[in-house]
């Protein structure tokens, strides 16, 4: 009976030291992560904006007017990147060697970086997941890397394609899913964005504006769950909500590849998509919040909030972090913004009530970097360690959005003071510039509410026009 009592007492112990072991074992940390810089040969300056504006013959003086209202407006300054198809002015015609040449110059720089940081050798992975929306050949693009690198016959490999540019997070969602599976593994996660053959040459405005926005980029990153990799970790992944909206058909069409009335191909981005990514930021949120708030940040909030019931006024999710009656730095010390454009980064950071401050990174990304679809949020997080911003303890928030329409946002936690070298390193000196304004008006044009001309057109170097 003695030993059956025991036995008894001892089972709620045994229970809760397998249930952490088990929680344990299913953690998911970064070990490092790695941005692609193109080289200086693909920067797409204002003559070379110009050259590639006036490159498309189909534009008239109503299109010309609203490029150039884009281009200043757009949030982007002079040292983005483009393929290189389009800087030999080889877009309208793409080939299928010049879409993965763009491919494996992103793969093959960012994990040669990556594997020699880490002192990882690529036949230790055990799973491996790309994702690239806009191409998807036979073999995959995993199948490209694991060819190269010569990795294990029993890897794990995952291609994701048509996932947009939140494409980053759901690929670490499904490596945080399969380390609940399997134990004492790592993994590689590719995010890029093949640019090259998706190049719109026609005139519908709304899907000209992909070509102003989205540039060359990506990341690769090395994640683990073995325990040993611990001390050696960036971050460790605490919670990760995935929210997709396409069951709305307004939010499903807004941003959407499609072909246009001639049949020129392109990525058609309408004014639906604020309106999308508002109330799909929304629902993502009324998950994600009591994961990340304190229980005495939400007890608060539920007694402010059963006040104003009460007294017959209800209060808005977003009006209460705008107002503060929802302190959201409680839980996060750090916003981490997808650099979709700068209606995107404005729309969040007046949903969330954020300063200039914690808007900073995803500005002076889309201003340095473009919009690099699912790369993106890496070269905001670098911005954040080459500035100095990320101590231990500090808690991350990824927000990103993409085609579908969907949200998904993560938490991180920093596991050691960061301050690697990494993309920003040629440049972090001259960040935040003093004005973010393009000078493609300056130089090319005039602008204003009611007018807008190019005055020096001729100014331009057509010589490799073709």
């Amino acid at each position: 009976m003695v030993l059956v009592v025991l036995i008894l007492c001892l089972l709620p112990l045994l229970s809760m030291i397998m249930m952490m072991k088990r929680k344990h074992d299913s953690s998911c940390y970064m070990l490092n992560y790695e941005c692609y810089q193109p080289s200086q040969s693909l920067k797409l300056d204002t003559e070379a904006s110009c050259r590639v504006v006036l490159r498309n013959k189909n534009l008239g003086w109503e299109q010309y007017k609203f490029l150039l209202k884009t281009i200043v407006s757009s949030g982007l300054g002079e040292e983005t990147y483009s393929p290189a198809n389009v800087v030999a002015a080889k877009e309208a015609d793409p080939s299928l060697p010049d879409s993965l040449q763009e491919l494996d110059h992103i793969f093959f720089q960012t994990l040669d970086n990556l594997f020699a940081k880490s002192r990882v050798s690529p036949q230790h992975i055990d799973i491996l997941v790309v994702n690239v929306s806009l191409l998807s050949p036979s073999p995959s693009l995993s199948s490209r890397i694991i060819n190269r690198y010569n990795m294990r016959p029993d890897i794990k490999a995952f291609n994701l394609a048509g996932m947009g540019c939140s494409a980053s997070l759901i690929a670490v969602d499904l490596v945080r899913q399969l380390f609940k599976t399997y134990k004492n593994k790592l993994a590689i996660v590719v995010s890029t964005e093949s640019l090259g053959p998706n190049w719109y040459a026609g005139v519908d405005k709304s899907m000209m504006l992909s070509n102003c926005l989205f540039r060359s980029g990506g990341c690769s990153m090395l994640l683990t769950n073995r325990s040993e990799f611990r001390d050696a970790a960036i971050f460790k992944l605490k919670h990760l909500v995935r929210t997709h909206f396409g069951s709305n058909d307004e939010a499903y069409n807004c941003c959407i590849q499609v072909e246009d009335n001639e049949g020129y191909a392109g990525f058609r981005l309408t004014k639906k998509l604020t309106k999308a990514a508002a109330q799909v930021f929304v629902i993502n949120l009324k998950v994600l919040l009591p994961k990340i708030l304190p229980l005495s940040e939400i007890i608060r909030f539920v007694f402010i909030y059963l006040i104003r019931w009460a007294k017959g006024n209800k209060i808005k999710l977003t009006e209460a972090l705008i107002t503060g009656d929802l302190n959201l730095r409680s839980g996060v010390d750090h916003f981490c913004i997808h650099p979709g454009g700068r209606a995107v980064i404005d729309g969040v950071g007046k949903s969330l009530g954020l300063s200039e401050y914690e808007l900073e990174p995803a500005r002076m990304a889309l201003h340095r970097f473009g919009n690099t679809s699912a790369g993106g949020l890496w070269y905001v997080l670098g911005y954040m360690e080459a500035k100095k911003r990320l101590k231990k303890g500090d808690r991350v928030m990824m927000i990103s959005f993409g085609a579908g329409f969907k949200c998904n946002n993560c938490l991180w936690e920093v596991l050691r003071d960061l301050d690697d070298t990494n993309v920003w390193e040629d440049c972090i000196h001259r960040y935040p510039p003093i004005s973010l304004a393009n000078p493609f008006a300056e130089k090319y044009g005039w602008i204003n509410d009611e007018y807008v001309s190019f005055i020096r057109i001729e100014d331009c170097d057509f010589s490799t026009t073709a």
